[in-house]
């Protein structure tokens, strides 16, 4: 698969300019599964220039006609699905179910977004002048410079390419070198279903030959990005001289309050399937629970109990249930925060330990409790299998704990209590809050954070806006 795709550019694949082969390995056994040739900066400005070619022709299509596109990219989704699933689980492990659950997600953006491309919205207001009508129009914003990572490699990738192209927007798009095969499928469904050529491209390779190029370019007027904090503050200063729009989904540290009232089995069910899904990384997880002291021994055994059961193993092995993590440097890093809550107090309840299997990256579904505030488990997102609990009393200023973070991207609570919903939910700092559930991420639903989480809207009408310009008209006939 991967010498028969490689770079898409003006409509068709083609092998890498770069003097560099890029290596993709299965994490769950540490072999190689295939190579590419990289891109070189080359590559990267006639993907541009393709890109402005592309702009100018589908800008124009009509809405009707974008979306009939769109719903075709769909179709030949839903046809590729079985070997689409077998290739995001090879490369990033996991599980074979959660593979095919994320190609199903990354299908429904197309369709989603098929639909919101007939529903581009004007206004018109009443104008103070004489004889004058304002109107509001919304215009593509132009060219997208797209960066995914490489946790959901599909999914992040359909949630830039379907609300641009409904806008009418031209995209440059540079996957994570880790799972290129992934992205490269859907460029591949976007080539059968007649996707004119230039409108989307696809480039892979080092950060001077595809990032920097495509940040510092005047011709890119909105960048959208989905990575770590860090990397969103320097694309932030990177990108500044030539002032684009941003829309960015960051690192995320989500809380959750168990409260007294709380349904503690679903809590448990909920959560132990949420925080070990995909090995823990995911932006959204649930990181560090905050559980009243008279339900805590409880829920920390119960939580215990179920994650000690979870079957860990390779991705393609029906029974698994948690697969490895992407890399050995997650390996040393879990270690790392292990070892750190061990030293603060911390008590390992399970796990805690690298598996030796098959030369894969694999940890144990951990389980940390009676963590101080300033233990990094608590402290920072660990983006892997761990969970770490705390508690809290009637006294505790349990809010000002909570909220203690410049991560704000998720929060979830478990109540019974109609009222205490409510309240929990307004005092969350969070782009998201869910209540009884973790199931935020959906295509007709706004997902983002604020602070140091991100800035900007993927899915749901605002994310097709967040691709679009706002051009007022005053007309005086």
């Amino acid at each position: 698969m991967y010498d028969d795709y490689g770079q898409f550019i003006a409509g068709e694949w083609r092998r890498g300019s770069g003097p560099e082969s890029i290596e993709v390995c299965d994490p769950g056994n540490g072999q190689i599964i295939g190579q590419i040739t990289a891109a070189a900066e080359s590559d990267t400005q006639d993907a541009l220039r393709s890109a402005g070619q592309g702009l100018a022709l589908w800008r124009e299509t009509l809405a009707w006609q974008r979306a009939d596109i769109l719903q075709a990219v769909a179709r030949e989704m839903v046809a590729m699905a079985p070997e689409a699933a077998l290739t995001i689980s090879r490369e990033s492990g996991k599980p074979l179910a959660q593979a095919k659950r994320e190609w199903e997600l990354s299908v429904d953006q197309f369709v989603w977004y098929a639909e919101e491309a007939r529903r581009i919205y004007g206004r018109i207001i009443e104008s103070r002048v004489p004889g004058g009508r304002l109107e509001v129009h919304h215009e593509p914003v132009g060219i997208v410079a797209a960066f995914t990572a490489w946790n959901f490699p599909v999914v992040l990738v359909a949630r830039k390419l379907a609300p641009a192209l409904a806008a009418g927007c031209a995209v440059v798009l540079r996957p994570s070198s880790e799972v290129p095969g992934s992205a490269m499928m859907i460029f591949e469904c976007l080539r059968r279903a007649g996707l004119p050529a230039g409108v989307a491209n696809l480039v892979i390779g080092p950060t001077s030959a595809t990032y920097e190029p495509l940040v510092s370019s005047p011709l890119v007027k909105k960048i959208s990005l989905t990575g770590s904090t860090r990397l969103g503050q320097q694309m932030i200063r990177d990108s500044a001289a030539t002032i684009k729009r941003l829309s960015m989904e960051l690192g995320g540290n989500a809380p959750v309050i168990v409260w007294p009232d709380a349904d503690i089995d679903k809590a448990l069910d909920l959560s132990v399937a949420t925080k070990f899904a995909n090995s823990g990384q995911v932006c959204v997880t649930c990181d560090r629970f905050y559980v009243h002291e008279s339900c805590y021994a409880a829920f920390v055994d119960g939580f215990a109990a179920r994650a000690s059961r979870l079957k860990v193993g390779y991705g393609l092995e029906p029974d698994t249930q948690m697969g490895p993590l992407i890399h050995p440097r997650r390996l040393e890093e879990m270690a790392s925060i292990v070892e750190d809550a061990r030293r603060k107090g911390g008590r390992v309840v399970t796990g805690g330990r690298r598996i030796e299997r098959n030369g894969g990256y694999f940890f144990e579904p951990t389980v940390i409790a009676d963590l101080p505030d300033e233990a990094r488990a608590l402290a920072e997102e660990n983006f892997g299998p761990i969970a770490a609990i705390t508690s809290f009393g009637d006294d505790d200023d349990l809010w000002a704990r909570v909220n203690n973070s410049g991560f704000a991207l998720s929060a979830y609570a478990f109540t019974r209590d109609p009222a205490r919903m409510r309240e929990t939910v307004a005092r969350f700092e969070s782009g998201m809050v869910g209540i009884n559930s973790y199931a935020l991420a959906a295509a007709e639903a706004p997902f983002g954070g604020i602070k140091a989480s991100g800035m900007g809207r993927e899915g749901g009408s605002e994310g097709l806006l967040d691709y679009m310009n706002v051009k007022l008209a005053q007309i005086v006939v």
